[in-house]
């Protein structure tokens, strides 16, 4: 069973603080062969959207907003264990919905990497952007608006 808990930076244990950040390096920076800061200061900010499975953490996204009002979703990553059981989905749904709470006016942003595109789209999610390299991984700029 999967438990879901949307909690600010504030409210993190330093478990869920270490459990998160093990699973943003175990995924991006060493699977995914990509060297960068993850610690970028948004975290502070965020909300954290997390789903655990036997207390493990086994999928993770953050949310936040910018100015103008713009709702973002990052960090998206799923435990190579806990995939193909569709936790990505499940985990992008709770993501979304945690968006039109927090900020319901707020278009919802996210930088996609292009191979998930298809998967996206069938979120409701509309290409917005021209392609573009993001840590040398071809990526494309994705949102849902707000009042459509």
């Amino acid at each position: 069973m999967i438990t879901w808990q949307c909690l600010a930076f504030n409210q993190l244990n330093t478990l869920q603080l270490y459990q998160m950040m093990m699973l943003r390096e175990e995924v991006f920076v060493v699977e995914q062969n990509c060297p960068y800061q993850d610690a970028d200061g948004k975290d502070l900010q965020a909300k954290h959207v997390m789903a655990y499975q036997d207390g493990e953490l086994v999928a993770y996204a953050r949310i936040y907003t910018s100015e103008p009002l713009s709702a973002h979703i990052g960090r998206v990553v799923t435990k190579a264990s806990a995939r193909g059981k569709g936790l990505g989905q499940q985990l992008m749904q709770q993501a979304i919905s945690q968006c039109q709470q927090h900020w319901p006016n707020a278009n919802i942003h996210i930088s996609a990497q292009r191979y998930l595109e298809d998967f996206y789209q069938g979120l409701g999610f509309v290409i917005c952007s021209e392609p573009y390299l993001e840590d040398n991984i071809p990526h494309i700029g994705m949102e849902i608006r707000a009042n459509d």
